[in-house]
């Protein structure tokens, strides 16, 4: 059974870079039925998408956050990371990785990590 979790610092500090890294065991980044997503929610608020990479390394980003977004990953290490950078309070949130069988559509993640809070202060 596939299994992700999140890592990463729990606090950024306004205009700077949030980095996560989701691992990933139990099936493999590679394998071609899947996509790999972020996603966020914010306090009081619905899930958010963030973007998604394919197993071919293709990377999908959701039109508002785009200009401040890069999602990779690391083969040897079945991990894929986010990075959201200029973040600003707004920007707070716990946030996901998950895997997929289709972009964009929440119904068919079919498993998540655990979730990790960033909040974005000084």
């Amino acid at each position: 059974q596939v299994q992700l979790q999140e890592s990463g610092p729990g606090l950024v500090e306004p205009s700077q870079t949030l980095s996560l890294t989701c691992t990933v065991s139990g099936g493999s980044i590679l394998n071609t039925n899947y996509y790999w997503s972020w996603i966020r929610q914010p306090p009081g608020k619905g899930l958010e998408w963030i973007g998604y990479i394919g197993s071919s390394g293709n990377t999908y980003y959701f039109p508002s956050l785009k200009s401040r977004t890069s999602i990779s990953r690391d083969t040897s290490k079945n991990q894929f990371s986010l990075q959201l950078s200029s973040v600003t309070p707004e920007d707070t949130a716990v946030y996901y990785c998950a895997r997929g069988t289709t972009g964009w559509a929440f119904e068919d993640l079919d498993a998540w990590g655990q979730g990790t809070l960033v909040t974005v202060s000084s």
